[in-house]
């Protein structure tokens, strides 16, 4: 699973018509995702970021994810502040101590975004994120995702932008195999850069 995912994310890669693209690396205690990113400028007022992530996690869990994230600039005196609305495609395997009881699904969420960047020479940035899916629009033994970040980011430079923050992701399942059906994949604070080209 964890080397069709990586084909694929290659494979698409150079397909991208973006204007931009970046690639985005996340640690935590528990956890490692990499994400490959894209701007299409001509969608639409602010344009759509759109990618393709990897995440595993200590248990050897594994989820595959794409998104795509329209956003825009405030029209107000408030210059700084953007707002963004999305979806976000998940799939993956669960971990279990044993082989038969691994669990494996996928779930189709929306979300949105918010971001404040302060003014400065090294311009600094709070963003608020978050994604959802319900039972309906999950398949297989997933019934459910909630994924929430907070993140403070500094741009090095034009093209580097390093972050610390704290994500939330929780998938829902059906299987009565973990207490209240719902298996924390990430509850902790990370590190992160991200690197534009």
């Amino acid at each position: 699973m964890l080397r069709k995912a990586l084909i694929f994310i290659l494979a698409i890669a150079p397909l991208s018509t973006a204007s931009a693209a970046a690639i985005d690396f996340r640690l935590g205690g528990k956890m490692a995702e990499v994400m490959y990113k894209t701007q299409d400028a001509s969608f639409g007022y602010g344009g759509a970021d759109m990618g393709l992530g990897l995440f595993i996690n200590e248990n050897d869990d594994l989820l595959v994810s794409g998104s795509i994230l329209v956003s825009g600039s405030s029209q107000g005196d408030v210059r700084g502040l953007h707002f963004g609305v999305g979806a976000k495609i998940y799939a993956g395997i669960l971990d279990f101590p044993s082989p038969v009881d691994n669990q494996n699904g996928g779930a189709l969420a929306i979300g949105a975004q918010v971001r404040y960047v302060f003014p400065g020479k090294m311009p600094i940035a709070i963003l608020l994120e978050g994604f959802g899916a319900p039972n309906v629009t999950s398949v297989s033994d997933f019934k459910g995702i909630k994924e929430i970040r907070l993140a403070l980011e500094i741009e090095i430079t034009p093209s580097a932008r390093a972050y610390i923050g704290y994500r939330s992701l929780e998938v829902d399942l059906s299987n009565g195999l973990v207490k209240d059906n719902t298996i924390e994949l990430d509850d902790r604070g990370h590190v992160g850069v991200r690197f534009a080209f």
